[in-house]
């Protein structure tokens, strides 16, 4: 299959410049590696909709979670480098997962290259309303009452939210039960139903804290969400240097023509840049965050070595 998609890029890269004069000339698939509701989703499909208008052509987005996003990211990375088939991720699938597998069937730095950078994800701390923690201070006074007995969701193993909670328990010296989902959603209707007791959101959330049904005790990000301008960071609650963000963008495979990238990385950040996806991307709790392909490559980087690090300390494995 490698043999294959290099022969493409090979092709690709002889006929570049009358393709992308051409390009795109029918659909775009975007595949979203994570099930359908979470924030890979939700950005892809107002990026998606905004590039449909921009090209002229559908952008078809195609949910393929599992693996915390490795299915996906095979998925596309296996793919024809023609510039059709295109991945929304979380940076965690390139940042997180290749220290957390002992071997994966693709290497998402060298298979898959940065287009895009769509948007920074803070995550939010949230619990049920009838909680009894009204605050961070006594959400922690709990825990620590009460090791091992209370548990929180998350996307994945090692996935942000995740590794958000095991900081969290690391500056805190608390502990709770991992119970890893297949997404975002899942956790959180699990949340909302009792089945948990808290987690770490991507924002999808926020219309379950403003209607009175979660509590949003802190937000694990430098800066506070206009959305929830009145909820702390734990920074502000006296956890240091606590950021837990995470940057959602769009890949290609390797050897997609430069110029097909560049193309779609300047009509990204242009409508990223536009009143009406801002506003629509920070009703859902995340900050626009448009970047050069290099600029995102350089945060990825960043990303792996801090997240590397709590992997390792704290012993995470994926499948444990």
């Amino acid at each position: 299959m490698r043999a294959i998609a290099i022969a493409f890029a090979f092709v690709a890269g002889m006929i570049s410049p009358s393709l992308a004069q051409t390009w795109p000339t029918h659909s775009i698939r975007l595949v979203v590696n994570f099930p359908p509701g979470g924030a890979a989703d939700l950005l892809a499909r107002l990026i998606g909709q905004s590039l449909s208008e921009t090209f002229g052509q559908p952008v078809v987005v195609e949910n393929k979670g599992g693996a915390n996003g490795n299915i996906g990211g095979e998925m596309v990375a296996r793919s024809a480098p023609d510039g059709y088939t295109l991945l929304m991720s979380s940076g965690g699938m390139v940042a997180i997962n290749p220290h957390l597998y002992a071997s994966m069937a693709f290497d998402p730095v060298k298979d898959l290259v940065p287009v895009a950078s769509v948007a920074r994800v803070p995550f939010y701390l949230v619990v049920r309303t009838e909680n009894p923690a009204p605050d961070l201070k006594a959400f922690v006074a709990d825990l620590r009452a009460n090791p091992g007995k209370r548990n929180f969701g998350s996307p994945g193993i090692g996935s942000s939210p995740h590794l958000a909670t095991e900081l969290l328990k690391k500056m805190t010296g608390t502990d709770a039960v991992h119970v890893p989902y297949r997404g975002a959603a899942p956790a959180l209707n699990d949340l909302i139903a009792g089945q948990i007791d808290f987690l770490f959101d991507p924002g999808i959330a926020i219309e379950h804290v403003k209607a009175g049904k979660l509590r949003a005790l802190a937000i694990g990000s430098p800066q506070r969400s206009p959305q929830l301008p009145n909820v702390p960071t734990l920074e502000e609650l006296g956890l240091a240097g606590f950021d837990a963000d995470a940057v959602f963008g769009v890949y290609a495979p390797a050897g997609t023509p430069a110029d097909i990238i560049a193309r779609l990385n300047a009509e990204i950040n242009r409508a990223l840049a536009t009143a009406a996806l801002t506003e629509r991307i920070a009703a859902v709790g995340n900050v626009p965050a448009a970047m050069s392909p290099d600029a995102f490559r350089e945060r990825s980087r960043k990303d792996s070595e801090r997240f590397g690090a709590i992997i390792r300390e704290r012993g995470i494995v994926a499948g444990n």
